[in-house]
């Protein structure tokens, strides 16, 4: 059974082994063994080594016992024990931890959680709380290859930074095709209230995204370029790289927010000239019927002496003019685009 960072309240100790997904320790690039989490202290700070903790929604005293035991001061303990709403990195000299958000699609909806990574000197802890997808297929690929591992853990803090580039843009590209959907049934069938509502949702979504990647840009920028005892030179580079990464995938959401924005003012414009265009009917059709109604309505008076009342032709020619006078209004809207 998982256990969340609020279960560090109940009264009994939370079984460790449950939050754990992975502690080995690689040796020149290649895994040596699995490190169990009492015996982290004697395997971590060594460069030629490399210790990889993962962790996923652990306890409050898992989690303690873990960062205690590479050496992070209280303040370090601290901030990883809290939730986080927002990306952040600090540095702690010997180590630097980062916050980055994880963004995720489920039913069409963004699932948001957060992964935290302490980088240390022959060490490296990553710590998931509600992310969906596991970091297996990255520690899978890099293993097949020893040469990466053998970088280092600030090595290994850009892949893993760079997978959740991947998850943000796999979530967009899918966000994407929604947002095609909704802006064809806005400019084909028109903005009713539930498209209204879903929109509004969908753009709500869409802010909350570009709220918590952009500031993974500057982060990511930050790694590069300032210097870290955590972080190698060598490093660097692969932080900056997941820079471009990440800013490019928030340029295409605030793309994404413009798009639907542009459909909905699109499809007020339809329904306004389709408003308009049946505005201009009634009132032609209410000109052209106007005619025969003020005709009628003078006959209709019942007066004694009226102009052509007794006249043999007095009633066919009334006719005809009013069919001459709807007639002419006709052809002139017609000819306007009224009718």
């Amino acid at each position: 059974m998982q256990q969340d960072a609020s279960a560090g309240q109940n009264a009994n100790p939370p079984d460790p082994v449950t939050s754990v997904v992975a502690s080995v320790l690689y040796v020149d690039g290649r895994r040596e063994r699995d490190v169990p989490l009492e015996d982290v202290r004697q395997y971590a700070g060594h460069r030629d080594k490399m210790l990889w903790i993962g962790l996923r929604n652990p306890s409050s005293e898992v989690l303690a016992q873990v960062v205690g035991s590479l050496g992070a001061c209280s303040k370090n303990v601290e901030e990883m024990l809290e939730p986080h709403r927002r990306a952040k990195i600090l540095d702690y000299g010997d180590m630097v931890l980062v916050v980055a958000p994880t963004v995720e699609l489920d039913n069409q909806r963004p699932v948001f959680g957060e992964t935290q990574l302490l980088i240390g000197s022959g060490f490296l802890v990553t710590v998931r709380r509600g992310a969906i997808s596991p970091h297996t297929t990255l520690r899978e690929r890099l293993e097949a290859v020893p040469d990466l591992l053998r970088r280092g853990s600030d090595y290994v803090a850009s892949e893993v930074l760079d997978l959740l580039a991947d998850r943000y843009l796999a979530a967009v590209t899918k966000f994407e095709s929604v947002v095609e959907h909704a802006e064809q049934k806005l400019l084909i069938r028109g903005a009713k209230d539930a498209d209204i509502r879903k929109l509004y949702r969908q753009r709500r979504d869409l802010l909350r995204m570009h709220t918590l990647i952009a500031p993974m840009t500057e982060i990511c920028r930050r790694l590069a370029r300032v210097e870290m005892p955590a972080v190698d030179i060598h490093a660097r580079p692969y932080f900056g790289e997941v820079a471009d990464r990440i800013q490019r995938i928030d340029e295409l959401i605030n793309a994404l927010r413009e798009a639907l924005a542009f459909a909905f003012e699109a499809s007020q414009m339809i329904a306004q000239a389709s408003q308009n265009d049946t505005t201009r009917r009634l009132a032609s059709w209410a000109a052209i019927l106007a005619v025969p109604t003020a005709v009628a309505g003078i006959y209709g008076m019942n007066f004694e002496y009226m102009p052509e009342l007794k006249w043999q032709w007095g009633y066919p020619l009334t006719l005809s003019m009013i069919a001459a006078a709807c007639g002419v209004l006709y052809w002139r809207f017609r000819k306007s685009g009224w009718l």
